[in-house]
């Protein structure tokens, strides 16, 4: 009796503790959707794109993909972002899907344009690019290789 009680004790610990490391782990990433002002963005495709994605300018995260749906009429993806409030994005802001690296996922690239004129609230980034998915770059690939091979 007295070593079950040692071993239930001992399992309460371990659950605690791993309890306390997820909480730290959850408190110090950079996992949570940044809380600040809308902009929506559409773009042609955004395969691999998902709700939770980082918005990063420089490679630094300034904001989150909150939602992503269907204009119904221009058959678009818009993805609506949520950015920092300190950062006060230009007019001529150009938003690109990139990715993360060959396998990595996907988030959207912010380049600020140099335009005075800001975006707000609810505003729109007008320029956008969309992503080139690996199976289009591989057969570009193949296709010039065959291309060239045939000539």
């Amino acid at each position: 009796m007295k070593r079950s009680v040692i071993e239930t004790v001992l399992g309460g610990v371990v659950l605690l503790v791993a309890a306390v490391f997820f909480i730290f782990a959850y408190s110090s990433s950079n996992i949570r959707p940044v809380d600040g002002y809308t902009i929506t963005a559409r773009f042609n495709s955004v395969d691999g794109l998902v709700k939770g994605s980082d918005a990063r300018i420089g490679g630094v995260r300034v904001g989150t993909v909150t939602n992503m749906s269907i204009d119904q009429e221009a058959f678009q993806a818009v993805v609506t972002l949520s950015i920092q409030k300190e950062i006060r994005l230009p007019e001529d802001t150009l938003a690109v899907v990139s990715s993360d690296g060959l396998l990595g996922g996907k988030y959207v690239r912010l380049e600020p344009g140099n335009s005075s004129i800001r975006i707000g609230d609810n505003g729109e980034v007008k320029k956008t690019k969309d992503v080139v998915s690996l199976e289009e770059m591989l057969g570009k690939v193949i296709f010039l290789v065959a291309d060239e091979g045939g000539s």
